[in-house]
């Protein structure tokens, strides 16, 4: 399994053909910074644009699942990219935003893992 009980996580879907991917992406490396174990699900996506897009903007991700037909990300709920899921030590998502994380998502996360 992927989870461990101690840690929060943050499952992150993303695609390098996706505009507001690139918009949130800062606040992932912030992220990255936390106690909060990054998954990226990559959403039908070319692997090689993938990792480009990786490694310009850097890696936030502690693992990254490949979700070649989208089956991963509508088995979790998601309408689209980017959405983002934050799952408790109890693995019970306790937020879930739709759309690129901005500032108020970003003290929101930060809030609920303190």
């Amino acid at each position: 399994t992927i989870f461990k009980k101690e840690n929060f996580y943050l499952i992150n879907i993303w695609a390098s053909w996706c505009i507001p991917c690139r918009e949130e992406h800062s606040y992932l490396i912030k992220l990255k910074k936390t106690n909060i174990e990054m998954i990226g699900i990559n959403y039908k996506d070319n692997k090689n644009n993938a990792k480009e897009f990786l490694d310009e903007l850097g890696n936030p991700y502690n693992k990254i699942l490949d979700d070649k037909n989208g089956v991963l990300s509508i088995k979790l709920g998601a309408y689209g990219v980017p959405e983002t899921f934050l799952v408790n030590k109890e693995k019970l998502i306790i937020k879930k935003i739709i759309g690129p994380i901005n500032d108020k998502n970003f003290n929101d996360i930060l809030k609920l893992v303190k």
